[in-house]
């Protein structure tokens, strides 16, 4: 066990110089006490008890989540998941290794303190180490975001000193103990900017000065007003055209007939919709992300209103690979993912029950339905033998993890299909798991990975589910996959050289 240091008796050979350094820090406790702090009086020790078990952070971090970009919503994200971590570390390693007694607080006026004192040791201060992980956490995926916090986390730990229940160095150290939390979660999971995509092959798209020439379909079931409201303000002489889901594929068709740059604003769907008219009528495409996941967009690049405008009026493009299948007289794209087995049925069970709980809800609903239902794997012959398939995934491109986060695509024009295969089994749901937690490139008795450009599956039963981009339709006869290299040309910001 790590034996307690009573950092008021020390004995060691450094006695000197650390006697000097808590008397330095007992002077500025006693000149913090004593001097008069305008207008802190009602604010210091009200913020100091609001951030009592993180209280304030988590409403923090909700009120950042409700602006609805994902770059907010990572921030809030890494926000709690480095406080946790440096709470964790405070309450299981620093304060029961090194016992120092709390300040006095005769010399602190009655009016500042806090109406219940804290119990615990007060070397290091947790609130301290809270409010600057928390702070650290939001400023590294969103420094925006991060300079609105900072001032209320320093607050946070100013009043820690103000109200009496810690010595100078207790925030400082806690302080610099939550923002090395704060660089240990990154290190785990690195933030977007960390690992920028390849900007490659880079296309020639035309600039749009204030967008002139961009047509935009907004799919109006996504929600997608704010954001279309959004890049007018930023393109003025874009034309925006919002209509419903039904509606969605003929006005595209219109738009492309009269437009130098096809745009569209929607989910996954939406996008592969607008994808395939832009192949048809040689389109540059403009993606703005509209709907619940956008993993097309964001793995792009593009993550709001802002960031496509400035690739429009800048002429910044890529081009990237497209996904192909093909099943009897059936056929279609994909820039995403394609999928057999049990994800097309919870595909289906979601979208019944996205419009009543929301789209995460009805996911979990759809997960627990799928895998609790008595059923049996997909037949198909897959690299020369038939075989049980619980779940065939192919990805557009290969699907990396970055530290433990979900997996996402660095290069969407690496000419490869990322197959991913689940083998059938009495327990769907374990090996279905055991596949998600593994690496990319693994195989085993449950499940494995292979990189390929074409793949043919023969023997699938017609009427078996397939999910492409998150679209739903049956089988009609075997079914082929296979790359289109860097088939499409999209509007992408260029990181700074």
């Amino acid at each position: 066990m790590t034996p307690d240091v009573d950092l008021t008796a020390p004995k060691n050979g450094a006695h000197t110089a650390l006697k000097s350094l808590l008397a330095l820090d007992g002077r500025l406790f006693q000149g913090a006490a004593e001097r008069n702090w305008p207008a802190a009086e009602p604010v210091l020790p009200r913020l100091s008890r609001s951030a009592n078990h993180g209280v304030l952070w988590f409403a923090t971090a909700a009120a950042i989540a409700a602006s609805r970009t994902p770059r907010a919503r990572r921030a809030a994200a890494r926000g709690l998941a480095s406080l946790s971590l440096a709470s964790l570390t405070i309450n299981t390693i620093g304060k029961r290794s090194v016992r120092r007694a709390r300040p006095v607080l005769d010399p602190v006026p009655t009016v500042r303190r806090l109406r219940q004192q804290p119990i615990t040791t007060s070397f290091p201060s947790g609130h301290a180490a809270s409010a600057a992980a928390f702070a650290a956490g939001v400023a590294l995926e969103s420094p925006a975001w991060g300079a609105v916090v900072a001032p209320v986390a320093f607050s946070v730990a100013v009043s820690r000193v103000y109200t009496g229940v810690h010595f100078p160095s207790d925030v400082l150290a806690g302080a610099a103990l939550g923002a090395g939390a704060a660089f240990a979660v990154r290190a785990l999971v690195p933030t977007r900017s960390q690992i920028v995509p390849p900007a490659r092959p880079l296309a020639q798209v035309p600039a749009l000065p204030e967008g002139e020439g961009l047509v935009l379909v907004a799919n109006s079931a996504s929600g997608t007003s704010d954001r279309a409201r959004a890049l007018l303000g930023a393109l003025p002489k874009a034309e925006v055209v919002e209509c419903a889901p039904e509606d969605v594929p003929t006005a595209l068709e219109k738009a492309a007939s009269r437009a130098r740059v096809l745009g569209v604003c929607g989910g996954d769907g939406t996008v592969n919709t607008a994808a395939e008219v832009a192949l048809r009528h040689d389109l540059p495409l403009a993606v703005l992300p509209g709907g619940t996941l956008n993993h097309f967009a964001y793995d792009l690049g593009v993550e709001d209103a802002r960031s496509l405008a400035r690739a429009v009026e800048g002429g910044e493009g890529v081009r990237v690979d497209v996904g192909r299948f093909v099943s009897g007289r059936r056929q279609g794209i994909f820039l995403n993912t394609f999928s057999l087995g049990v994800y097309p049925e919870l595909v289906r069970q979601r979208e019944l029950w996205t419009e009543r709980i929301g789209g995460w809800p009805a996911g979990m609903l759809a997960a627990l339905r799928v895998l609790r239902a008595d059923r049996h794997p997909l037949e198909a012959e897959f690299q020369g033998s038939r075989r049980p398939l619980w779940l065939l995934f192919a990805g557009n491109g290969t699907y990396h993890r970055m530290g433990l986060a979900p997996g996402r695509r660095l290069d969407l024009a690496d000419g490869v299909l990322d197959v991913r295969v689940v083998h059938g089994g009495r327990r769907p749901a374990l090996r279905l798991l055991s596949a998600a937690l593994a690496g990319p490139l693994t195989r085993s008795p449950a499940h494995a990975a292979v990189q390929v450009s074409r793949l043919r599956l023969a023997g699938v039963e017609p009427g078996t589910l397939l999910a492409y981009d998150g679209e739903v339709m049956e089988v009609e006869d075997e079914v082929r996959l296979e790359k289109l290299p860097q088939a499409l040309t999209v509007y992408r910001p260029l990181p700074p050289a």
